[in-house]
């Protein structure tokens, strides 16, 4: 089929008009479409992790298997190539500025759940020379893996070890691939995005959803009423190597 110069600009007006319409989400893959929900708004998100809640139950991880669930984030066996975007490390190593013989054994002796810190001032987005992670409005700290030219810039910038590096083609790890989320080539940057594309649609992030415990809190923190708010003023919290000046927004009740 061939179009001259008039049914060319025609068809570009009518794309361009098309762009501009609100996105629809088909329910169930069939039938009329719907509206996307309502998405989840807020002047400045942030987490709350609760340590005793967690430590009760060192077993589980069904907020790494949901949050690897909903990502499609690989299971490589080479240590050297994994990828996270939410783990355990040990306690010393995620606080070393708050390591002390005098901690409870509780609390020094066990894991602690890791993940981006969506900082208030990220040094990663200041070192991107792409523009390839950027900072929203409400604090989340995004990734365009179009944009990344795999420099690794943002990996050495980050002080939480919160970048993880497609040293190989990850899909190929993939027993399962949920198709509602883009899968990652090999020579790309990732993280946590605080699951953005789940607050479009009105969820909270699948780590929080999914733990049975209540460890894991999430909301907005600008808000002096809202539940985490509340959390904050009413316990004692740490954060990861604050005196970086980074202001780190995940928060740790000890």
């Amino acid at each position: 089929m061939s179009l001259d110069r008039r049914g060319f600009f025609r068809l570009a007006g009518l794309t361009a008009v098309g762009a501009q319409l609100p996105v629809l989400s088909r329910a169930g893959g069939s039938g009329p479409l719907e509206p996307a929900g309502k998405a989840i708004e807020g002047k400045r998100f942030a987490m709350v992790i609760d340590l005793a809640a967690c430590h009760e139950h060192p077993e589980c991880n069904r907020c790494i298997e949901a949050c690897d669930r909903s990502h499609n984030i690989p299971k490589i066996p080479a240590e050297a190539h994994e990828i996270k975007w939410i783990w355990k490390e040990e306690f010393e190593h995620a606080f070393p500025a708050s390591n002390s013989p005098y901690l409870k054994g509780e609390l020094a002796e066990k894991p602690v759940l890791l993940m981006c810190n969506h900082c208030d001032n990220p040094p990663c987005v200041r070192v991107c020379p792409t523009q390839a992670t950027w900072k929203r409005e409400d604090g989340v700290v995004m990734m365009d893996w179009h944009r990344c030219i795999g420099c690794r810039y943002c990996i050495a910038a980050c002080p939480y070890g919160s970048r993880s590096f497609n040293w190989v083609d990850p899909r190929q790890y993939l027993k399962e691939r949920n198709p509602d989320f883009p899968t990652r080539t090999k020579g790309v940057v990732e993280k946590c995005n605080l699951c953005e594309e789940r607050l479009a649609e009105g969820k909270i992030p699948a780590c929080a959803e999914s733990c049975p415990h209540g460890a894991i809190h999430f909301g907005d923190i600008s808000d002096p009423d809202s539940p985490i708010r509340k959390l904050l003023e009413e316990r004692f919290a740490i954060r990861r190597k604050p005196v970086l000046g980074t202001e780190p927004q995940v928060y740790y009740l000890v």
